[in-house]
């Protein structure tokens, strides 16, 4: 019988989504024991580690969290075949990642790993089991992960023996976690969304893992909805806030050429009650592991179910996220008397946004590799991304990008990884990345750049010293006053 009373929880994938929300599972229900797997040994070994602040995953608050539960009921491990067995609920939080083949390449998601996990819970499992879908995954993935389970369990088995086999519930229970809050967004949740399937077995899932969270969740804000609803939700939930953000910054590009100032317009159409303040922040462009798959999953639905249309709308979202990079690239090669060829530009910040390590889709990775095209000489500083990871985004972008930039039609060519790291210098202090540079580029919004000794910098670069502010962090009036020729977003 599917469980109603949860003690066992697995989860499938120690990522960015996988260790926080285990953790404060953990944390808040000291009654379940929560073991986290993966198959990738380097990365549970470093949720094991003794030094809490070198964690796989950098999360404000999450040291903490890990601190308190693991070794009591939070637990990591490369045995995926006996916490599965164990389990009684086992969520999936594995990669999906948009395709680069097939049909699909550049839109639909990539759901190879979450099948290969659907068929190892098949395969393993003894007793009935309560399936999650935490991933980011398309609308009707669960009636895929249901298919492959009911056909799974069956496959080599007695028919006869179908009654004994054991039985699954699936849920679709999204994440709504922001990078850099995501602890906060865990214990404070705005809701918890469970979808479920209409019958017995789904309903008393949904009750199971509703009560889980109502450990801390007020019960108001676990909503219940049909699994396909669940799903769309995140998707939509991602392609609203993505949309706020590429409208701003389609009306950045208007203040720059009227004088007006974004941040301004900004506050003043927040003021509305309609409308409010949230992401309507100017920037570089949005990144991240989700906006940009999810609205792309969404636009590869619409064109499948013929609503080409609001396919068109939706694509629109992301293709002035990429208008907004390279126009940022396009600045500083244009302010740079129209070439940065040997010319040293430092970046300060690869993450996609402050607070995180995460690098998926960063503005940084894509504004990095347009002055590169032009042989840029690029020198990184961020203080919580690692050199590998960095040559690594850079190296992954030429092996699947496009051709051409859908911006400019311009051809772009393939470097190599020795090319790139002949061209791409990471250093561990701020003010060597900066010390002889032409232009500094702000790509990420750490707290830490505005507290930097500006004045020294500025005497350590080449005049005229060039800082393109690409998150607006910056105080106008004390940067230009030392000296600097500041280029920010939105601003005429």
């Amino acid at each position: 019988m599917i469980a109603s009373n949860i003690t066992k929880i697995a989860c499938i994938g120690a990522g960015y989504v996988g260790g926080p929300t285990m953790a404060v599972i953990a944390k808040q229900c000291p009654h379940i024991k929560v073991t986290v797997v993966d198959i990738n040994a380097q990365r549970i070994a470093d949720w094991n580690q003794i030094d809490l602040d070198r964690l796989p995953v950098y999360e404000p608050g999450l040291p903490e969290v890990v601190a308190e539960a693991r070794g009591r009921n939070l637990f990591f491990s490369t045995d995926v075949e006996g916490a599965i067995r164990e389990a009684q609920m086992i969520f999936i939080s594995v990669n999906t990642p948009t395709k680069t083949y097939g049909v699909g390449k550049g839109m639909a998601a990539d759901l190879k790993y979450v099948e290969l996990c659907a068929r190892q819970i098949a395969e393993i499992a003894t007793d009935d089991k309560i399936v999650v879908e935490k991933s980011t995954l398309p609308v009707r993935t669960a009636q895929a992960i249901r298919t492959i389970l009911d056909a799974a369990a069956t496959n080599g088995k007695d028919t006869q023996l179908a009654t004994s086999r054991p039985k699954f519930a699936v849920l679709s229970n999204p994440e709504f976690l922001a990078e850099g809050t995501a602890i906060n967004d865990l214990l404070y949740a705005d809701r918890m969304l469970i979808g479920s399937e209409d019958n017995e077995d789904g309903k008393r899932a949904e009750q199971a893992l509703a009560d889980v969270y109502a450990n801390w969740v007020p019960r108001e804000r676990i909503v219940t909805t049909r699994i396909w609803s669940s799903e769309l939700s995140k998707l939509t939930a991602n392609a609203f806030l993505a949309q706020r953000i590429s409208s701003i910054n389609a009306i950045s590009a208007l203040c720059e050429r009227t004088g007006a100032d974004v941040d301004e317009v900004a506050h003043a159409i927040g003021m509305d009650s309609r409308i409010g303040p949230k992401f309507l922040k100017s920037s570089v462009g949005f990144g991240g592991s989700c906006f940009q798959k999810d609205i792309l999953n969404l636009v590869y639905l619409c064109r499948h179910f013929n609503l080409p249309e609001v396919a068109d709308y939706w694509e629109q979202v992301v293709k002035l996220n990429d208008y907004q990079k390279h126009r940022f690239a396009k600045q500083i090669i244009d302010t740079l008397f129209n070439t940065v060829s040997g010319k040293k530009i430092a970046f300060l910040g690869w993450a996609f946004k402050k607070d995180t390590n995460d690098t998926r889709e960063s503005a940084a990775i894509y504004v990095a590799d347009e002055l590169l095209q032009d042989r840029a000489e690029i020198h990184v500083y961020d203080p919580k991304v690692t050199a590998e990871q960095i040559y690594g985004d850079l190296e992954y972008l030429q092996k699947h990008r496009r051709n051409d930039n859908p911006c400019t039609a311009t051809q772009f060519s393939a470097l190599s990884a020795v090319e790139i790291r002949s061209l791409v210098t990471v250093h561990d202090s701020p003010y060597e990345a900066l010390k002889n540079a032409h232009a500094t580029a702000i790509l990420t919004e750490w707290d830490e750049f505005k507290g930097y000794d500006w004045q020294q910098i500025y005497n350590n670069m080449l005049k005229p010293a060039f800082i393109f502010d690409g998150r607006n962090i910056l105080n106008r009036k004390e940067i230009t006053s030392i000296g600097f020729e500041l280029k920010s977003i939105g601003k005429g």
